[in-house]
């Protein structure tokens, strides 16, 4: 059931904001989610700040965890040994409000006018709400929060109290340790879902305060990383703390005085968060360094307001003629922001840091779908992540000789760079996530010609991913090069033999490997590597005229499409041997191999692939839609197109996969990015040059964003009838525009474009029943 479209009275379109204009009970952990505040490295949820009124709030540090030793029912060698866990760091978004004896909750008061919104383009949070309360006064309350920038560990938060006669008012402002406070276990066997521990993790290495002032510290029990947090607060003239209270899980400063109508009451808390991940720096104070970096409230707001400017000016992607959209738009491109921003060397978790999904782990999501917005939005930002790859190596090498291959394995989830996956099959077997790092390391050097990071890290990312696949497959009989026992993007199809996806992308690999100058790549590696990658086995069906998503799938039973919606998705309803035995896709596989390697394939046999495999997918993965969306702009379904594009933008918004409340689908915010550059303005890179095939949807005005591309900044601007570029920063660019090669320099230079015609829709022998796409596709 949609959320956010569903009641355009209280989250109304506006282009800038996303606004609440009534509370309404349900739903809040959602838009706890929705509402959050993040950096890369801090997050904040948009909880409110009274307890009462919040489901699961929390805050998070990126990289923050505990371990655990994995426990597994039936061992076997070479299982994941270790697992790990983003923890809840002490939470200072709390505010217990006391009006002439009255708690104030949206639950229980009387509530008499509610507004609450996120500003895109400060990233400031605020909720102001007037309450009549039981002795008669009606009282106004507005809290306001944000996230540094520069300081990237610290958060303001403000609190003022209005009202219109003489009221008794008792605040208590308080850091609660959520991280071990009893919960309600949600998880109902949901894998998308964080777990709880079973002991207490953060441990007390220092809890003093007084006068208003808090400096608390604890370390994890297992993992011994430590967190400090530095609280100050500062009142409105004459008012000092009634009492203040240290506790290792709830410390707290207290307020009591009387407000007038002509005096109102404003309390700011300046909190500073410092993390310690290297639990062998001993000399490293978390407390003191959390003290290091208190800034004030104000200047807090302004970091992120001047951050948020510069960000706009450069990554902003604007629609024109579709305001709905637009906000859906900005919403997603402020959530990678928050994900990103701050991140420095560090992975970016599933979830961002808005929440524990996925229990903070770093997946394949960050090299394929969001280091393509990083690259050319942040490049330096993308570079960090690459780094924080590269930093995983003697790890990834460590647990290749486990897994009896050559270079480097990555793992499959991880914050530590172990491997965290307890289930192998979808897990470990997911042996794609090497081509992916492989695949952004290369896309980078084309997109910033780094020749530092070439010769050095990105060389070693490439030189061990390759290592590895030559290690893994093998020269078959018929004398093609096959790569068996692994998984692809698509999970519900595992451990199968010659997975398309995983074939080409790890043909890719070997090839940029073997194309390297490097003096520690001998010339018989290089010559096997281009060996196996010229004879690399592609599955394709003879009789269907498609390229197979591996050498048995179309011999799979097809799924009974009468599953009723409720059954979906299919994981969490259907154990993994029925999914496994049928024809059917939980996301796009063959389809996004011949998204990222479009070089590789036709027209025709794009088409074909997406007119056999779309209507097989069920979308149960957030991944799917926005690669679904790309390839049929590129096809030429602009119907199709447009549809995947909206269920994408609206994924969160609309919590449409029944999760958003364990945090933003970071990855899925990223396939936003990447519809609108490369499925709608048909962005294709790591060519001789930057080439665009635009297909602009007939309902669209126009659509208009920048690139960072080899020093330049492109400004790229697109019409029904026209792409214009301009470099407004650098030297001019050689670009491709549809076969046409054009020099692109400060003055604008318009392209007139053609209309694209659907394609007649494929016709297979045998028509199997579809979910997503009902009807036959004609022309239109």
């Amino acid at each position: 059931m949609a959320l956010i479209t569903a009641d355009r009275e209280r989250f109304p379109d506006t282009p800038w904001q996303l606004v609440e204009t009534r509370h309404e009970p349900g739903n809040a952990g959602t838009l706890e989610t929705i509402f959050a505040l993040g950096n890369g490295h801090l997050g904040i949820r948009g909880a409110h700040s009274a307890t009462s009124d919040a489901e699961l709030p929390g805050t998070f540090i990126n990289g923050l965890h505990e371990t655990w030793d994995i426990k597994h029912a039936e061992n076997a060698f070479g299982f994941a040994r270790t697992g790990q866990r983003i923890i809840y760091v002490p939470d200072a978004n709390n505010f217990t409000i006391v009006v002439d004896g009255e708690v104030l909750s949206l639950a229980e008061s009387e509530v008499l006018d509610y507004r609450r919104s996120v500003d895109f383009s400060t990233g400031v949070y605020e909720c102001r709400t007037t309450w009549l309360c039981r002795s008669g006064a009606a009282v106004t309350t507005t809290e306001r929060r944000a996230v540094g920038y520069v300081s990237r560990g610290s958060l303001g938060l403000s609190l003022d109290v209005e009202t219109d006669r003489l009221v008794s008012l008792d605040v208590t402002s308080s850091v609660i340790n959520r991280q071990d406070q009893p919960v309600e276990d949600h998880s109902e066997h949901d894998p998308r879902r964080s777990g709880r521990h079973a002991g207490r993790v953060l441990q007390p290495l220092r809890l003093d305060g007084g006068d208003g002032s808090l400096r608390l510290a604890w370390q994890t029990a297992a993992s011994r990383q430590r967190v400090g947090v530095a609280v100050d607060h500062w009142t409105s003239p004459g008012h000092q703390p009634f009492e203040t209270k240290v506790d290792q899980d709830d410390s707290n400063v207290r307020y009591v005085l009387a407000v007038t109508a002509e005096e109102p009451f404003r309390l700011e808390k300046s909190v500073s968060y410092a993390a310690v991940f290297d639990a062998h720096d001993d000399a490293a104070d978390a407390a003191e360094a959390a003290e290091a970096g208190l800034l004030s409230v104000q200047d807090v707001f302004a970091e992120s307001a001047a951050h948020y400017g510069a960000y706009w000016a450069t990554s902003d992607i604007v629609v024109d003629g579709q305001p709905g959209l637009q906000q859906a738009i900005r919403w997603n491109l402020f959530q990678l922001a928050q994900a990103t921003a701050r991140a420095d060397v560090a992975g970016i978790p599933a979830k961002g840091v808005t929440g524990s999904g996925y229990e903070g782990h770093y997946f394949w999501d960050q090299e394929v779908y969001l280091l393509p917005y990083l690259t050319y939005t942040n490049p330096d930002g993308a570079r960090q992540v690459l780094e924080f790859r590269h930093a995983m190596l003697p790890e990834a090498r460590y647990r290749a000789k486990e897994l009896s291959v050559d270079g480097a394995l990555f793992p499959w989830r991880t914050i530590n760079g172990l491997e965290a996956s307890a289930y192998y099959a979808a897990g470990t077997a997911q042996f794609h996530i090497a081509a992916a790092i492989a695949f952004a390391t290369n896309r980078y050097l084309w997109a910033t010609e780094d020749t530092a990071f070439r010769d050095g890290m990105g060389a070693e990312l490439l030189i061990e991913t390759a290592r590895m696949w030559i290690s893994l497959g093998f020269f078959g009989k018929d004398g093609l090069f096959h790569i068996h026992g692994v998984t692809g993007p698509d999970e519900y199809t595992a451990v199968v033999n010659d997975n398309l996806y995983t074939n080409v992308m790890a043909r890719f690999n070997l090839r940029a490997a073997a194309a390297l100058e490097h003096a520690g790549v001998t010339h018989e590696e290089r010559q096997l590597w281009d060996a196996a990658a010229d004879r690399m086995h592609l599955p394709y069906d003879e009789r269907m005229q498609v390229y197979s998503q591996d050498n048995d799938f179309m011999t799979l039973e097809a799924w009974d499409w009468d599953t009723p919606r409720s059954k979906y998705p299919l994981l969490l309803h259907f154990h993994p041997l029925v999914i496994y035995r049928h024809q059917v896709l939980k996301q796009a596989d063959t389809v996004l191999a011949m998204f990222l390697q479009w070089q590789d394939f036709t027209a025709e046999e794009k088409q074909r692939a997406f007119d056999f495999y779309d209507p097989i997918t069920t979308g149960d993965s957030t991944l799917s839609a926005c690669v679904q969306g790309i390839m049929a702009a590129e096809v030429g379904y602009s119907r199709e197109a447009l549809a995947h594009f909206t269920n994408a933008a609206f994924i969160d918004l609309d919590d449409t996969h029944g999760n958003t409340i364990d945090g933003v689908h970071i990855a899925s915010t990223g396939g936003v990015w990447s519809s609108l550059v490369c499925g709608f303005a048909g962005l294709r890179d790591q060519g001789p040059v930057p080439f665009f095939d635009p297909r602009l949807p007939a309902s669209w005005d126009g659509l208009s964003f920048h690139l960072m591309i080899r020093g330049r900044l492109l400004q790229v601007t697109l019409d029904a009838g026209s792409l214009t570029l301009v470099v407004q920063d650098g030297e001019p660019l050689e670009v491709d525009v549809r076969g046409q090669l054009l020099t692109v320099g400060a003055a604008p230079l318009k392209v007139a474009l053609g209309p694209v015609d659907a394609p007649e829709a494929t016709v297979f022998p045998s028509q199997l029943p579809t979910s997503s796409i009902p009807v036959v596709r004609g022309r239109s």
